[in-house]
């Protein structure tokens, strides 16, 4: 059943699966900021305001979720501890990745028009993340090719994580973080038949943690 209340929570919930709060949403989406904040919600004759079907159609849009997405986040057979632990993430492929002006400074890609998957067995947290699609042997046996590597731009990183880093001449790879300095980087490979690597940090475009694989 679509009620006020529970169309307005899935607008929360969008928002938040694409790390965005409510407002951020909504400039995203090319609408004022304060759109779909709370105070909008009820009129100023104290009856129920909804969205309109515009401003539903430009945050689907922007954000690449589908109808059928959206109103996952309505229906009253998904609990509370279902809702929050859904995650809607932009998934993109290597190909893609290793290409200059689709990410930002952080390593999280950028613009519209990417693939998306929801992952209802994943919580990040409060973490911004999305999926790389790997293609290739060069992660065998570990990863294959079709897996997704989910991973979190900005988090730190640790010696013994698994990593994907991009190079400032655009070539993406997944390795084993072996250690970090202030000035270099040294990496394991997981396919034995791939040397490991060493770069400096002036090579690194960015480096960002991989916290989940859907295979």
């Amino acid at each position: 059943m679509f009620t006020h209340d529970t169309i307005w929570t899935a607008i929360d919930r969008l928002a938040q699966a694409f790390g965005y709060s409510t407002s951020g949403l909504a400039k995203k989406a090319g609408l004022d900021p304060t759109t779909f904040n709370k105070s909008k919600r009820i009129g100023p004759d104290g009856k129920p305001r909804w969205p309109s079907t515009e401003s539903l159609s430009l945050v689907l849009g922007v954000t690449g979720a589908s109808m059928s997405d959206f109103l996952a986040l309505i229906h009253d057979d998904v609990t509370d501890a279902q809702r929050g632990t859904r995650k809607i993430i932009p998934v993109i492929g290597y190909a893609q990745a290793g290409k200059n002006g689709f990410f930002d400074d952080a390593g999280y890609p950028t613009g519209d028009g990417w693939d998306n998957i929801t992952l209802s067995e994943f919580d990040s947290g409060s973490a911004r993340v999305y999926a790389l699609e790997v293609s290739g042997d060069s992660m065998q046996p570990l990863y294959r090719a079709g897996d997704r590597l989910v991973v979190a731009p900005g988090t730190a990183v640790r010696r013994g994580d698994r990593v994907v880093v991009k190079t400032m001449n655009g070539e993406v790879m997944a390795k084993e973080l072996i250690r970090q300095t202030a000035s270099k980087i040294e990496l394991r490979s997981f396919n034995p038949q791939y040397a490991d690597r060493s770069l400096t940090m002036a090579e690194v475009s960015w480096i960002a943690r991989i916290v989940w694989v859907s295979q």
